[in-house]
Parts: structure tokens; C-alpha cells; sequence
């Protein structure tokens, strides 16, 4: 009676939890349902003809953006328009920094104008910020494993070499630093800036050290380093570094792009890049944030900015595309030529995450920068 008792009741308390778990199944399979109808998502056959249809109805889509508009947002908005003209494309554009201050105040009011977002850092800072959503595209089937994202919350828009930059007038060709090491010369005391308050600036070049070296030594260098009086500003990009170093106020830039003085060399100024083993490589992410309005029109253009023909369009503008077979651009090839010569370390947006306010941390601890 007793045995018969406990099964009766396993038995009722089994039933009361049925409708329960009917539920479960039945909202975890609108859930899927509703993930394959999303057009961030959606990945069955007829995906190209679903997002082309959705974006005649949306008619527009708004692209942030940190790439130089003459250089290569222009090139990407005529070539994307004119191959989907019943979409208008339009853009804005400012450093990384400004795109993720915009975009966070628009999120706070329940009102995001961005469609996509693209930039060196800012992807990252949306990601940590809870900004950006999931999507899917078929493209990235064809960009090198290291440069995709499992968690599908970016794409690779191009991929950014790390490196010292030198005015050639102050730095003689045969002191020109090659390790991390010859930047503790003596020579070099109060001579040295980086950027501040970035997670492509003083932070990177710690980070990178700290995956090649270990904390510990890291720390150790460190000390040396603030020995060197390395001035760090707060409020500057890269490429402001660049310009300052040209123009004579510090013989070198630590963590700069190492394309930008070659760029500027190119133009008649004084300007050199030199990359140290191992070169920290990183990429610039392209994001889709959360309350987008016109998500079928953003899928078209993340699609074409990752395919081989918008690669093609920013290479030729002087960025280094994300497809390895693509050539780059003549001004800027002798960087991929430096990087042949040392390891290269690529730091994913996930150890940017992970790692920049504790490289920060260790900095102020060293500096009291």
C-alpha cells in the first residue's frame, strides 16, 4: 500500500508538471522558430532573396563608421549602391571613441539610429556594454579562422598591424629601435608618447607583451619603462600621435598603426614604422547593434562589407583586408613584408575585453598614468 502511495503521488506531481514542460517546448521551439525568421539569423536558401525583399520595404540604412570617409566609406557606399539602389545608405563618421559615446546615448534613450557600426575598438566596448546583438552571415566561411567570432557577435572589417612610429629625423637609421628592449636606451628618456584611455593604445601595447612575456616580466619592463618619462595622453587617436611625431614634438610614437606613417612618408614626411616581435595584429569589428530599424537592409551591407568585393574596395583604399590572398595596396604592402620578418600575435576583441583594464591597472601602477 505504502510503495503503491509514493508511486500515486511521483505519479500526480508528474502530471501536475506536464503542462509545465509542454510549455517549455513549445516556447523553446517558437524561440528557434523565431531565430530562423530573424534576418540576423536566418539561414536557409532563400536568405538573399528574404533580405533583398525586406530592404525595399525599409529603403535605408545607416552606417557609423571610424574608416576615412574619402578613403574608403564613399568607395563602399557607391559600390554597395550600386548594386542594391532602392536602398539609401547613409553614414557618420568619427573615431572610435565617439562612435561608442553616440551610440550609448542612443541606446539609453530607446532610440538607436545606427544600423551598423564599424571601428577599431568600439565593437568591443558595445559588446561589454550589451550593444550588440547576434547575427549571421555566410561570408565569413571564407576568412581565416583566427579573424571570426564563435559567439557571432562580429565580423573582421579589416585586420590593423601594431607598431612603433619614428620621426626619421630625430630617430637615425641606425638607432632605430627593433625589440622592445631598445626603447630602455637611455637616448630615448622623455622622447617617447602613447595614447591613453584606449583599448588600441598604451593598453594594447601592455596586453600584447603580457601574452608574449607573462605578467611578471611585463610589470618588470614596465618599471624601466616609466624610467623613460613616456608621455601619455588621454583624448588622442593613433593617428593624432602620428602627426605630433612628424612634427618634431617626440621622436616616437608607442602602439600606433603601423601603416599611417608610411602613408605619411609617401607624402614627403618624415616618417617610419618600425614593428617589434612579436607585432600585436588586431581587426576592426563590425556590429549590429541592439533596436536597429532596419535590420534586412544591415545584413546586406555587413554582407558585402566581409565579401572578397568590398575586401577588394578597402584594400585598394589602403587598408589591409581580412582575406590573405587579397594584395594590399602598394603604399602600405612594405608593412606585410616587416610582419613576414617577426611573429605575429593576433589579440582577439574577446582579450581585448578581458584584458585592457588590468593592462590599464598595471600601467597606473607603473607610470601613475
Amino acid at each position: 500500500m505504502l510503495l503503491r502511495a509514493i508511486s500515486g503521488n511521483r505519479l500526480s506531481r508528474a502530471l501536475a508538471l506536464l503542462p509545465g514542460l509542454l510549455t517549455l517546448v513549445i516556447i523553446g521551439s517558437s524561440g528557434r522558430a523565431l531565430a530562423q525568421d530573424s534576418p540576423l539569423l536566418y539561414s536557409g536558401p532563400d536568405r538573399q532573396e528574404k533580405l533583398i525583399a525586406g530592404a525595399r520595404q525599409e529603403g535605408e540604412v545607416m552606417l557609423y563608421s571610424a574608416m576615412i570617409v574619402n578613403q574608403a566609406i564613399r568607395p563602399i557606399v557607391d559600390a554597395f549602391s550600386k548594386k542594391y539602389p532602392f536602398i539609401k545608405v547613409n553614414y557618420w563618421r568619427a573615431e572610435s571613441s565617439g562612435i561608442f559615446t553616440k551610440l550609448s546615448a542612443e541606446a539609453r534613450a530607446g532610440n538607436v539610429v545606427a544600423d551598423v557600426v564599424e571601428g577599431t575598438g568600439v565593437g568591443e566596448a558595445a559588446i561589454q556594454a550589451g550593444f550588440a546583438q547576434p547575427y549571421k552571415t555566410p561570408v565569413t566561411e571564407k576568412i581565416p579562422q583566427r579573424y571570426r567570432d564563435p559567439n557571432s557577435l562580429w565580423t573582421p572589417s579589416r585586420v590593423s598591424y601594431h607598431s612603433v612610429g619614428y620621426n626619421t629625423k630625430l630617430v637615425p637609421e641606425g638607432q632605430v629601435p627593433k625589440t622592445f628592449e631598445d626603447l630602455l636606451d637611455p637616448r630615448w628618456k622623455g622622447k617617447m608618447v602613447w595614447h591613453l584611455g584606449s583599448s588600441s593604445g598604451a593598453a594594447l601595447f601592455v596586453t600584447n607583451l603580457r601574452l608574449k612575456w607573462g605578467d611578471d616580466k611585463t610589470r618588470d619592463y614596465l618599471k624601466k619603462l616609466a624610467a623613460q618619462n613616456v608621455t601619455g595622453l588621454t583624448g588622442v587617436s593613433a593617428r593624432a600621435l602620428v602627426d605630433r611625431v612628424i612634427a618634431g614634438e617626440f621622436a616616437m610614437a608607442l602602439n600606433i598603426f603601423a601603416h599611417h606613417p608610411l602613408i605619411s612618408a609617401k607624402k614627403g614626411a618624415p616618417a617610419s614604422s618600425s614593428l617589434m616581435d612579436p607585432v600585436a595584429s588586431t581587426v576592426g569589428t563590425t556590429i549590429v547593434p541592439k533596436g536597429l530599424k532596419h535590420p534586412h537592409a544591415a545584413m546586406l551591407l555587413v554582407d558585402f562589407m566581409a565579401s572578397e568585393e568590398g575586401q577588394r574596395i578597402l584594400a585598394k583604399a589602403g587598408y589591409f583586408p581580412v582575406y590573405p590572398d587579397i594584395p594590399t595596396d602598394d603604399e602600405i604592402a612594405p608593412v606585410i613584408e616587416s610582419v613576414k620578418r617577426v611573429s605575429e600575435q593576433f589579440i582577439s576583441p574577446e582579450n581585448l575585453i578581458k584584458y585592457t583594464q588590468s593592462s590599464d591597472d598595471m600601467i597606473k601602477a607603473a607610470f601613475g598614468q
